[in-house]
């Protein structure tokens, strides 16, 4: 049965007042001047790299003349590559903490009609003839120009995914004598760079957050209730590396519990790149060396440092782009220790690239696997349930919306994800739903390193939501879940997403994102999309990701509007008796969200208003009946309940639904 009364509560318009401030223990002993300074990607290491986090110039300026937002991408596209670089700075900002942030040190937030400039000088690297400098940003939302030395190096669409830039060009000294050689040919790598002198970087963004379509997962220009701040630009490190001249760009290692391990690399030649240009170079050289000669060398180590594993592989030329080398091969290790949350056993891997070029230098890179098997299958009493290693696993998850008070969606410090991913694990979870959100790739090496799973979301987008469409008529009619179809353009329209370029934008990121985390054992569900926010042919996304990485299961329509596709029936139920479902398709039934009860604790939520389901008169009472609700739901295994999300990891903004307090100050579940 239906509890209107919460139902009814729950639809109360929510007006946010002002935030009340709170801190983390993290934030408040942040070093301006070593500010998460750990490698940024755990699966693809060298042991040379230089942070750019930091104080850097900033600008917010007026859209160019003429233009007022939102703008649709390539029109925002146009305007970062075309406004003029600020004459004078508004002051600085810590990156890469967003604008919005209270840690950012500007705490101003970016509107559709305004242009985000960065801006700061760097020491150039150590760089000999045969290497390149790459420039890395691992998030900056939305749309951003990169200008190095005045010039324009590179633009990019996409604020959850990370970006290299080959800044070679544009910070080379060209020798004027051998401009171009005598055949018309384009000269020869630059000669070596020389160290210690600087160069100037500048970013220029747009970002109109919900006032345009664009996947933003819960930002909002005016947030509340179970949306939050919007925020704009750098939210993630930024960062240099000298590579040589033929280097890896993309490792992907993925073990089986039968011991394969498969292996996907992606290899650049940028010997011949003299600009930012996409165009590939010739396959061959004046030197009679081609991309075909280059080789890799795989190693596997276990935790004593015996090798278990030990390959040699061809690099080939990429049909679409020649530069661009691949490999694909699979390897074998004999009885290989399993990788389970009671036993998260890693294998470290190292990977070298020889160019068989004398000029070019060998690429080092350092990396880490696992082996283990995820599916859903039928148990022995014939349910179907989620299988790891072979074995039946009942998911118990909770929601984890990654946001913190004073970093917004980027935590203050390595050791902040550590704490929530251990926090959950000693409250008796086994899994977490990273929501709406694609984190750094550090909170995925901790989950594989701590033995938690996750359930990954894809970011959602589109226009804006029909409050009836997305919440009132699934809560008030639990039939319309499975008689709503998501393919047609009015069904389309009516879940936000008749806009063709957020669909374009929304399969490209999702695969995206497929492809950069298919390494990390942790994560064993692809989740597409969420209670029909931007939703549209989920058949089609979920073939598509189950091309791309067939070794693991999709949900793909968390809470309503299924369409008899992935290997879940995925429900939400915040408003009636918990039960679980067996579905004729013969998927796994989860409850991919449920609970959501509310407890203020004084001086530690940013609210004064929570948002949330419950009203309980001591955190006594609060932590009884958390404890109710998620026994009640692991009772429910014996029904044929697969899994359990329980919502969720800490209170965020006006929610004040979380097991942990916003400032990550106090868990209210231990007394």
């Amino acid at each position: 049965m239906l509890d209107i009364i919460r139902v009814l509560k729950s639809a109360k318009s929510h007006e946010r007042g002002e935030l009340l401030p709170l801190s983390t223990p993290w934030g408040d002993s942040i070093d301006p001047a070593y500010v998460l300074p750990e490698h940024p990607r755990p699966t693809l290491q060298r042991e040379a790299y230089t942070m750019l986090n930091g104080r850097w110039d900033y600008a917010v300026t007026p859209l160019p003349q003429g233009r007022s937002g939102p703008l649709p991408a390539p029109k925002a596209r146009k305007a970062v590559s075309e406004a003029p670089l600020p004459s004078t700075w508004d002051g600085k900002i810590l990156v890469p903490f967003s604008p919005e942030a209270p840690l950012s040190g500007m705490e101003r937030h970016l509107s559709p009609d305004e242009l985000l400039w960065y801006r700061r000088d760097a020491k150039m690297p150590a760089c000999a003839r045969h290497e390149r400098v790459l420039l890395h940003f691992e998030a900056v939302d939305w749309i951003c120009a990169v200008y190095v030395n005045g010039s324009l190096a590179a633009v990019h669409q996409g604020g959850y995914l990370p970006f290299d830039v080959d800044i070679t060009p544009h910070v080379a000294r060209v020798d004027t004598d051998d401009a171009t050689s005598r055949d018309g040919d384009a000269p020869d790598t630059t000669s070596p760079l020389q160290a210690g002198g600087s160069f100037e970087i500048a970013l220029c963004v747009y970002d109109p957050s919900d006032a345009g379509t664009q996947p933003r997962g819960k930002q909002r220009l005016r947030p509340g209730g179970i949306w939050y701040t919007a925020q704009s630009g750098i939210w993630q490190s930024v960062w240099l590396e000298v590579v040589p001249a033929i280097y890896i760009a993309g490792l992907a290692l993925q073990g089986t519990a039968r011991g394969e391990l498969e292996v996907r690399v992606t290899a650049i030649d940028a010997r011949d790149v003299r600009t930012d240009s996409t165009e590939a170079p010739r396959p061959s050289r004046r030197d009679g060396t081609s991309p075909a000669d280059a080789t890799l060398q795989v190693c596997l180590r276990d935790s004593d440092g015996a090798i278990v594993a030990r390959s040699s592989l061809a690099l080939a030329p990429s049909e679409k782009c020649a530069r661009r080398l691949l490999a694909h091969a699979t390897l074998s290790v004999d009885g290989p220790r399993l990788w389970s949350p009671d036993e998260p056993y890693l294998y470290d891997a190292f990977v070298t690239l020889d160019a068989n070029a004398p000029e070019v230098p060998r690429d080092r890179v350092r990396s880490y696997c696992a082996f283990r098997t995820v599916e859903v299958k039928r148990d022995g009493a014939g349910c179907p349930r989620l299988h790891l290693n072979g074995t039946p696993l009942l998911v118990r998850g909770v929601l984890d919306q990654g946001y913190w008070p004073d970093g917004l969606m980027t935590a203050p410090s390595d050791a902040a994800l550590v704490h929530d991913i251990q926090e959950m694990r000693s409250a008796g979870f086994n899994m977490l739903r990273k929501h709406i959100k694609i984190e750094r790739q550090r909170w995925y090496f901790h989950c594989d390193r701590l033995g938690m799973l996750v359930w990954q979301d894809a970011v959602s987008g589109g226009g804006a939501y029909s409050p009836w469409h997305t919440s009132r008529k699934p809560t008030l009619f639990q039939a319309s879940w499975s008689r709503f179809r998501d393919d047609t353009p009015s069904h389309r329209a009516a879940l936000s997403a008749a806009d063709a370029e957020y669909r374009h934008e929304w399969t490209r990121s999702c695969e995206d994102m497929v492809r950069l985390l298919a390494g990390h054992p942790s994560i064993v569900t692809w989740v597409l999309f969420n209670e029909g926010w931007g939703q549209f042919d989920a058949a089609a996304a979920c073939r598509a990701v189950r091309a791309l990485d067939p070794t693991r299961p999709v949900d793909a329509t968390s809470g309503w509007y299924d369409q008899r596709c992935g290997d879940f029936l995925s429900h939400h139920n915040y408003f009636r008796p918990l039960g679980a479902l067996r579905d004729p398709a013969g998927r796994a039934f989860v409850l991919s969200e449920f609970g959501g009860l509310t407890q203020l604790v004084a001086e530690h939520s940013a609210s004064p208003i929570g948002y949330g389901y419950g009203n309980y008169p001591s955190i006594d009472a609060w932590r009884q009946a958390v404890l109710r609700e998620i026994g009640r739901a692991q009772e429910l295994s014996a029904q044929g309940l697969a899994g359990y999300v329980y919502t969720q990891l800490s209170d965020v903004e006006d929610e004040l639904n979380g097991i942990l307090t916003y400032d990550r100050r106090v868990n209210k579940l231990k007394k």
